[in-house]
């Protein structure tokens, strides 16, 4: 390959791959000499890339982390991934992660070949997410603290708001994050009270990392969201939902996933849900996104707010043509 910015886009894309590569493989890739392969690494070097190299008959080169970003190259399907991904993340729970999404979003778009542009717009007019604008936010920073001191399995000290409103100081030895419509929870072990306890990541304040590392313990669940399910199912919950599904049970189990209460089967079409949650607004998110006609038996108050949710929708889709 005699194109060297062709090249040195050829080869980034490979090192690109998670994999250290020798370097009489990127040579072969290439189809150039091992000399030219070490000038258009040092290249890249010289453009911010981090490449790494290591020695002996097994060494090569792979791309690390840096202090900076270099710019990504992406294939077609992760592309179109990551695009719809930033639509979704838009309207995420996460605070501020809406204007940061759409900036990104916008750099994307801006790049994107006219096809792939199509796929996007196709995806984006096609779907619609139906969620509420007025839950939880959740700090991103504290979010990324909780994630590192997980992966890194380290305890973690942080004020928490109970249900009822009581102020506790907690040591924890947290085990996993699980996000479960627009609300974050965290699994951890209470070191204080020698059990699991899951957290609601929102009523999380001033978390910090400790440095003090913890032994892995036997979650008392098959994973995490299970044992989220389980707790979130239990009987601390204060809405309890029972609806009518047009959906054969096999198939509304599925739609619902592992929190969705018990579904009891009515006939071959129709299957009746029993449901928990601590708010009405996941309750109705949960109906209305299944995809089916239903009805609510109870309580009242989920039927009242399913009615405002749609004189909602219509007023925002305004009249008929």
């Amino acid at each position: 390959m005699t194109d060297t910015p062709g090249r040195l886009l050829a080869l980034l894309s490979l090192l690109q791959t998670p994999r250290e590569w020798p370097g009489g493989e990127l040579a072969d890739r290439l189809q150039v000499s091992p000399r030219t392969v070490r000038r258009d690494i040092e290249r890249l070097r010289d453009l911010g890339y981090p490449v790494e190299a290591t020695r002996g008959p097994i060494g090569g080169y792979r791309l690390v982390a840096g202090t900076a970003m270099p710019p990504l190259l992406l294939d077609d399907e992760e592309a179109v991934a990551i695009a719809v991904g930033l639509r979704t993340a838009a309207g995420h729970a996460v605070d501020g992660i809406e204007e940061a999404s759409v900036r990104a979003l916008a750099k994307l778009v801006q790049v994107l070949p006219s096809r792939l542009r199509h796929r996007v717009s196709a995806l984006d007019t096609a779907t619609v997410p139906m969620l509420p604008g007025d839950g939880p936010r959740i700090d991103p920073e504290e979010l990324a603290l909780l994630a590192s001191a997980v992966a890194a399995r380290e305890k973690v000290r942080f004020d928490y708001c109970a249900r009822d409103g009581a102020a506790t100081r907690r040591l924890v030895e947290p085990h996993r994050l699980v996000s479960v419509g627009r609300r974050w929870y965290l699994v951890a072990f209470d070191t204080d009270r020698d059990d699991w306890r899951l957290f609601r990541v929102d009523r999380i304040a001033a978390p910090q990392r400790t440095g003090l590392r913890s032994t892995p313990r036997e979650l008392p669940a098959e994973n995490a969201a299970a044992y989220v399910a389980a707790k979130l199912a239990g009987p601390a919950r204060t809405h309890r939902a029972v609806a009518t599904l047009h959906l054969p049970r096999a198939e509304a189990a599925r739609r619902l996933g592992p929190a969705a209460g018990t579904v009891e089967e009515i006939d071959e079409d129709r299957c009746r849900l029993h449901s928990r949650a601590d708010s009405l607004e996941w309750l109705a998110v949960r109906l209305v996104t299944l995809g089916c006609d239903f009805e609510v038996h109870e309580p009242p108050e989920l039927a009242d707010h399913l009615r405002t949710l749609a004189a909602r929708a219509a007023r925002a889709a305004g009249p008929a043509d």
